[in-house]
């Protein structure tokens, strides 16, 4: 389960979004590695358009600390997607620690990238 919470910034800083990704299901769940770089699906119904840059803090699983992470929406879910997707938009990375936060993740999540099953938005 991942929850999330946005602060939209005035003018045109990101908006930073807190995403807390409990476990490892959530992680599979949430985790782009079809975008470059790697990204996240970030569960919100806030109103976002693709290439908005965004500014993520992540708790990622049992880690103290949230992960500082640059990103820019490259994905879009809206309300009342086909297939009963949750709405909320897809964010890659693009900070200087996006090669980083990739290896991280993909650390965790080894022998399940290959799996078949469903995620956020594939």
């Amino acid at each position: 389960m991942a929850d999330t919470e946005s602060q939209q910034n005035s003018g045109s800083r990101p908006a930073v979004i807190s995403l807390r990704i409990k476990d490892d299901q959530a992680l599979y769940m949430a985790y782009m590695p079809f975008i470059a770089g790697g990204g996240l699906f970030v569960p919100s119904t806030k109103d976002y358009s693709l290439g908005d840059e965004v500014y993520l803090l992540v708790k990622l699983l049992d880690d103290s600390d949230k992960l500082p992470i640059a990103g820019k929406v490259v994905w879009i879910t809206p309300a009342g997607a086909t297939g009963n997707r949750q709405q909320g938009v897809g964010v890659q990375f693009t900070g200087d620690n996006k090669d980083s936060i990739r290896n991280l993740i993909e650390t965790r999540l080894t022998g399940q990238l290959t799996s078949k099953k469903p995620t956020h938005t594939m």
